[in-house]
């Protein structure tokens, strides 16, 4: 029975591979966290029932007690001529506003969202989404008066006035003409809406100057994970007309960049951003990550600050702006065609490519009439069929190489003391076989893009958000067969069922690859045995957290594998057929391409030095 042996081809692959996934994980992990602020539990915060019995009827305002109006027009009265308001608004008052996706509470106080609910969406615990609740967030603006007060509208009385349902007037008054107005529009069925702050007559009132935009949200925790979460929860900005950037995963002191054209306060899944029709001039962005203990249950995940400045016109105030509060899904995003399909973590260069104009149209067809995890099956069977070109090349190049080891065995045993000229005749006789040790190597980079923007895909695919799948009730987030009473670190406290069928897998098709009887590793060769045992269980832990539909897609892609590289085997290729073609090669007088003359000429030339030094 003929002894199997490592190929060095599936050697590149494997490495190449497991480099990939090293540098993700490296990429993926969360810096440490600097403080931890999540000593309450989420039902402390967000108590659905109470929430839903304070619900308002929409046109409706809602007088807060007598002693806070009190102390709001006392507050106010101290600025002087801003104390106009006070007069007028004998209570602290809440706004409804809402459309048919989303719903917004509006305070007097700041004129600013002090509620903001996705009516669609409900979190990993039936609780509904809501990115504002609770005091999580404030929309500041601060400015200097004549006499050189500092105001800030989050300290000040608005007076409302609700035109209709969806549309709502914030007035800070210095008289019955003159004010600052924040102005709320939204629209049917949009989970975006305009927003403008506009004054009439202060600009005798106002300073031209150190005018300020502060915007802060504590984001709120909506998946099962937290780690998971966590990972894909941070501030992004785009900058100078096309560019983005991003704060990482862990927390930022601060980072600044100038002309802001919107900043993105990025939940995972959801999403709360700020966009302005003419950039601001500078923005100034703070990141701190609030998740001390991955295992310890918690109500919010990071905290955000983005400060931006705005410029008066003529004395007076007249921003256009917008936001949008709700989901991260690429197809809602990327229809505003205002670049915010980049919040959305596809893959830089051809990962992204491969994801926006390959992957996701492909995909979007097959779930809009199959079940999620049933798509998924079809999209690694098409991505199959895609490759199978580039694998068919892979495998004759492995048969080539197979067919040729009894020469380079004794190649190798005949020089065994000359490296030199070992490597020399080998490489005669690769180009006299028209065999290549690289044109086993090159497919497998080929798959490294596909590979890649795969992992970049569905952790950011909402629509397999909360879809269920067999035993997998959320595709989007791990499934779990089993609850460890202990923590196993780098693993976890659960036992997910797809990473081990995706391991398991692995292992068979490296099984199949390497041979199951390998030779003792060769000087400067790594053990054949310890990559073919590792790399399943690399992915074993590092998928234990991932995504479900992540791991269906790998155990899904290796069954196909497996199954085409038998075809391939047994009906396609036939080894003494490979042998004749390579023995009518060796007849032929073959031409050798540049790079093989190069190295030919580099190695000759090498070797007449050593000898000239002896």
């Amino acid at each position: 029975m003929e002894e199997k042996k490592f190929d060095v081809n599936s050697l590149i692959g494997f490495l190449l591979i497991g480099a990939v996934l090293i540098w993700m994980l490296y990429n993926n992990q969360s810096e440490t966290p600097i403080e931890d602020t999540n000593t309450t539990t989420q039902e402390e915060v967000v108590d659905e029932k109470t929430s839903e019995n304070q619900l308002q009827n929409n046109n409706t305002s809602t007088p807060t007690s007598t002693n806070d109006s009190i102390a709001l027009a006392q507050a106010q009265k101290q600025y002087g001529v801003f104390g106009y308001s006070a007069g007028k608004a004998s209570a602290e008052a809440i706004t409804t506003l809402e459309n048919e996706v989303l719903q917004l509470k509006i305070s007097n106080k700041g004129g600013q969202i002090v509620e903001a609910k996705l009516k669609q969406f409900k979190t990993y615990d039936s609780i509904p989404v809501y990115l504002i609740k609770n005091g999580n967030a404030s929309f500041n603006v601060t400015f200097k008066t004549s006499d050189n007060r500092t105001i800030s509208t989050e300290d000040m009385v608005f007076e409302p006035k609700l035109i209709d349902n969806q549309t709502l007037s914030m007035k800070l008054k210095v008289s019955e003409n003159d004010y600052l107005e924040f102005y709320y529009a939204l629209k049917p069925n949009d989970y975006m809406f305009d927003f403008d702050i506009k004054s009439q007559g202060l600009s005798s009132v106002v300073q031209n100057k150190d005018v300020t935009l502060d915007w802060k949200i504590k984001t709120y925790r909506h998946a099962k994970s937290i780690s998971y979460e966590n990972r894909y929860t941070e501030i992004l900005w785009e900058y100078e007309g096309g560019s983005d950037d991003y704060s990482g995963q862990g927390s930022l002191e601060e980072d600044s960049d100038q002309d802001i054209t919107w900043v993105a306060f990025k939940q995972h899944f959801f999403t709360s951003i700020l966009l302005t029709d003419q950039a601001f001039s500078e923005g100034k962005f703070i990141s701190k990550n609030l998740v001390d203990d991955e295992d310890i249950d918690t109500v919010y995940t990071k905290d955000f600050t983005a400060t931006l400045p705005l410029a008066l016109k003529a004395g007076e105030f007249n921003e256009s702006l917008d936001f949008y509060y709700g989901p991260s899904d690429y197809k809602i995003l990327n229809e505003y065609d205002r670049n915010l399909d980049e919040v959305i973590p596809l893959g830089w260069g051809i990962f992204g490519w491969i994801n926006k104009y390959l992957i996701i149209p492909f995909y979007n067809v097959l779930s809009g009439f199959l079940p999620a995890g049933i798509a998924i099956i079809f999209l690694t069977i098409a991505i199959k069929i895609l490759l199978s070109p580039v694998q068919y090349k892979q495998y004759v190049s492995q048969a080539k190489m197979k067919v040729l080891r009894p020469e380079i065995e004794e190649i190798n045993e005949k020089h065994k003391d000359n490296a030199m000229k070992r490597q020399q005749e080998t490489m005669k006789l690769y180009n006299k076989a028209g065999a290549s040790p690289m044109s086993g190597c090159i497919p497998s980079l080929l798959q490294i893009p596909v590979f890649y923007a795969l992992f970049n895909f569905f952790p950011s695919a909402f629509d397999i958000r909360q879809k269920s799948f067999l035993w997998a009730d959320d595709l989007s987030s791990y499934d779990v067969i089993a609850e460890l009473p202990f923590t196993i670190p780098f693993y976890g406290d659960h036992v997910s069922l797809f990473p081990i069928l995706a391991s398991i897998a692995i292992f068979i098709y490296m099984m199949m690859t390497t041979g199951q009887n390998m030779q003792p590793s060769q000087p400067g060769m790594p053990n054949m045995k310890f990559i073919m045992y590792i790399s399943p269980l690399f992915m074993l832990f590092f998928f234990n957290n991932y995504a479900s539909g992540l791991s269906l897609y790998y155990f899904t892609s290796n069954l196909i594998t497996i199954g085409i590289m038998l075809v391939i085997k047994n009906f396609i290729i036939d080894e003494n057929k490979v042998l004749a073609k390579i023995e009518q090669n060796k007849k032929k007088p073959r031409k050798q391409n540049r790079f093989a003359k190069k190295m030919q000429e580099m190695m000759e030339e090498a070797e007449k030095q050593k000898k000239a030094k002896k």
